[in-house]
């Protein structure tokens, strides 16, 4: 579980994580889910690893750049996919970890469970979903 491949750096992304969408400003909460986190979950999980995802180091966060990174990688692979194989560092704010596990999750599995997608603000390449038993990848038509 050490491998950097199942772990995530956000600082290595960006040190100034930016806004909720892509047309808000550069390195939003949906660029960071389309570009790095989506993959790199479904690439863990399928190899039976957990995601390690470490929020310190960067500059700080708005709130709605988590909810909407966090939120869609629910939206896509469902809560009881998620919460069970990520593990979230956060020393420096460990209140991130709490907001993240007791409020975005379970606040996104119930958009989910309503059907209310994502909004999409950018074209984004393909990107996975967990569908019944797999992991299908392909750009999925939603509201924009």
């Amino acid at each position: 579980m050490e491998s950097t491949e199942h772990k995530i750096v956000i600082l290595n992304y960006t040190e100034y994580p930016g806004p909720r969408y892509c047309i808000q400003g550069d390195h939003s909460g949906e660029d960071f889910y389309h570009d790095i986190l989506n993959e790199a979950f479904e690439n863990a999980v399928s190899k039976g690893f957990k995601l390690i995802i470490d929020l310190d180091g960067t500059a700080g966060y708005a709130s709605s750049f988590l909810d909407e990174a966090f939120g869609n990688l629910v939206y896509d692979f469902s809560f009881t996919v998620v919460e069970p194989n990520i593990v979230i560092i956060s020393n420096q704010e460990p209140d991130w970890i709490d907001m993240i596990k007791t409020k975005v999750l379970i606040d996104w599995e119930r958009r989910r469970i309503s059907n209310d997608p994502p909004t999409k603000t950018a074209s984004h390449h393909e990107w996975y979903r967990k569908i019944n038993q797999d992991y299908v990848k392909k750009v999925w038509l939603e509201k924009q």
